[in-house]
C-alpha cells in the first residue's frame, strides 16, 4: 500500500513539474491550469496526513484531461507600457507588418483590430486589416477550421468561436440579428460589399481613407474589412444583462463602437481586456470595449 502511495505521489509530482515546464515554455497563463495544480497539490498533502484517506473526493479524476484548452490566455503584455503600446505588443506576432498611424489600415485597425489579440492557437487571422478582393478573401477563408452554430440553417464560425457562442446561447436564449441568415456570421467578400454599397459609396470610402470620415465604421466596414470575413464577428439580437454576461464570460464582446448588433470573438475574460490596453466606453448605455489607438 505504501509503495503504491508514494509511486502515485511521484508521478503527480513529476506530472506538476513537467506542465509547469511546458506552460513556461510557452509564455502561457491558464486559469484552469492553476486550479488543477492547486487539486495536485491538495491530494499530496492529503495522502501525505492519511495515506488510507478516500481520496477520491479531493484527488482529480486521472481519466479527466487536465487541460481545457478554450480558457488558454495569452501571455499578458507589460503593465508598465501604455495602452496604445500594450494592444500593439499583443499583436505584433499576429500582423507582419503593423499599419502606421495615419494611413487607411491604421484606421481599420483602430475600428476592427480587436480580434488580433486572440492568441488561441486553433483561431486564424488574416495577415493584414483588409482583405483586397473576392479571390484573396476566399482563399483565406479555405484555411479556417469552421464550425455551425446550433440551430441554425447556415451560421458558421471559425470552430472556437462558434463553440464559444453556442456555449454563449445554451446559457441564455440568444437569437440572430436577422433571426436565421448566414449574412449574420461569416461573410464572403461579395456580402461585405453588398452591403457597403447599401450605407455608403466610393465617395464615402474616399473620405475614410482620408481620415475625415468615421462613424460609417460603426455602421457598415468597407470592402475587405469586416471581421465577418474572418469567421470571428456575429450580428445578434442582445437585450438582456443575463445575455451580455453569457456572452462575455465565453468571450465575446462589442468591440466597434455603435454597431449594437456586432459581436466580436476576442477569446479574453473580460477583467483581462484591459491588461491588453483595451478601454471601456459607454455609449447609450451599451458596454463596448475599444482598441486604445
Amino acid at each position: 500500500m505504501m509503495k503504491r502511495f508514494w509511486r502515485k505521489s511521484s508521478f503527480i509530482s513529476i506530472f506538476i513539474f513537467i506542465v509547469f515546464t511546458l506552460v513556461a515554455s510557452k509564455g502561457i497563463t491558464h486559469r484552469t491550469l492553476s486550479t488543477d495544480v492547486r487539486q495536485l497539490q491538495d491530494c499530496l498533502i492529503a495522502r501525505s496526513s492519511d495515506p488510507h484517506r478516500d481520496l477520491n473526493k479531493v484527488c482529480p479524476n486521472p481519466s479527466q484531461p487536465i487541460v481545457s484548452p478554450t480558457l488558454i490566455l495569452p501571455q499578458i503584455p507589460d503593465a508598465n507600457l501604455p495602452e496604445p503600446q500594450r494592444f500593439l505588443s499583443a499583436i505584433a506576432d499576429k500582423l507582419p507588418t503593423i499599419p502606421q498611424p495615419g494611413t487607411f489600415e491604421y484606421i481599420l485597425l483602430r475600428a476592427y483590430g480587436a480580434a488580433f489579440v486572440n492568441q488561441q492557437p486553433e483561431i486564424k487571422l488574416p495577415p493584414k486589416v483588409i482583405l483586397a478582393n473576392e479571390q484573396e478573401t476566399a482563399y483565406f477563408q479555405t484555411t479556417l477550421v469552421m464550425g455551425k452554430v446550433d440551430n441554425t440553417n447556415d451560421c458558421y464560425l471559425q470552430k472556437s468561436a462558434a463553440d464559444a457562442f453556442n456555449k454563449a446561447k445554451s446559457a441564455a436564449r440568444i437569437s440572430l440579428k436577422s433571426g436565421y441568415g448566414n449574412s449574420d456570421c461569416t461573410r464572403t467578400f461579395a456580402t461585405n460589399l453588398r452591403f457597403w454599397r447599401k450605407y455608403a459609396d466610393n465617395n464615402t470610402l474616399e473620405r475614410v481613407r482620408q481620415g475625415k470620415e468615421t462613424a460609417i465604421l460603426g455602421v457598415v466596414a468597407p470592402p475587405g474589412a469586416s471581421q465577418h470575413l474572418w469567421g470571428l464577428a456575429i450580428d445578434l439580437q442582445v437585450y438582456s444583462q443575463v445575455q451580455r454576461q453569457a456572452l462575455n464570460k465565453n468571450g465575446w464582446f462589442q468591440t466597434v463602437e455603435n454597431d449594437v448588433p456586432h459581436w466580436t470573438y476576442v477569446g479574453l475574460t473580460e477583467e483581462n481586456l484591459p491588461l491588453f490596453g483595451f478601454k471601456n466606453k459607454i455609449v447609450r448605455g451599451i458596454n463596448y470595449w475599444l482598441i486604445p489607438l
